[in-house]
């Protein structure tokens, strides 16, 4: 299913080739970052957060407190981009300004609203959780209506976005070739360390399997 390719304000426009309208490939990218980063503009000043997010079918969830700058922006309906980024790769060329890197990102324009039913923030919480952490949140104290009350949480409808993928070698003029240097990629991949107890954790709490099993998260998805 596409995501309106036509629309001006997503289309790729340096290196179109690279341009993705899928909405799979996508949502794909999108599920498997942990960061996205959010630019608005607020009395006159151009912003640029990063934050936590989660999809959840066609929409894309932020949170955080009643008092940051950044969602009560967006509560006034202020038109925002989301950025997210997965680098892949580091491309490595004969010439110094032929290197590139591989990498698929996603953008996405639009406007959210504010999420003010209990239960769909409680659901919407409960998705964050999960999406950092799958497993996670049936192992931890639910929040209180008080705490759901003290956040914020915004829709961001996913109706106008692309992404941008490079895969593959480095590209060099012709001449360029035939230059004893080496070329070619460092594969650049997110890994999750050695789980670190906390100083104040029973010594009878196991580790949990899905903190063990943690680096399945990063798997590579996509080209």
């Amino acid at each position: 299913m596409s995501a309106r390719p036509g629309t001006p304000r997503i289309t790729v426009r340096r290196q179109p080739g690279r341009g993705v309208y899928d909405r799979d490939t996508i949502y794909r990218i999108i599920d498997q970052a942990l960061l996205c980063h959010v630019a608005f503009v607020s009395d006159g000043h151009p912003y640029v957060i990063p934050t936590t997010h989660v999809r959840v079918n066609d929409d894309l969830y932020l949170h955080g407190s009643h008092a940051s700058r950044m969602l009560k922006c967006l509560a006034t309906g202020s038109a925002a981009t989301i950025a997210i980024t997965l680098l892949d790769g580091l491309v490595l060329a004969r010439s110094a300004l032929h290197h590139s890197v591989n990498y698929r990102s996603v953008v996405i324009v639009g406007t959210a609203t504010e999420v003010t039913e209990s239960n769909e923030k409680g659901a919407v919480l409960r998705a964050l959780v999960e999406h950092v952490i799958p497993g996670r949140y049936d192992d931890t104290r639910a929040p209180s209506a008080n705490e759901i009350d003290a956040t914020m949480v915004m829709r961001f409808p996913l109706n106008e976005m692309s992404a941008k993928i490079r895969t593959g070698p480095p590209v060099d003029a012709p001449e360029d070739y035939g230059n004893p240097t080496w070329a070619g990629v460092i594969p650049i991949a997110t890994r999750a360390g050695t789980p670190v107890p906390d100083p104040k954790l029973s010594d009878d709490v196991a580790l949990p399997a899905y903190v063990h099993s943690y680096n399945k998260r990063f798997a590579h998805v996509g080209s």
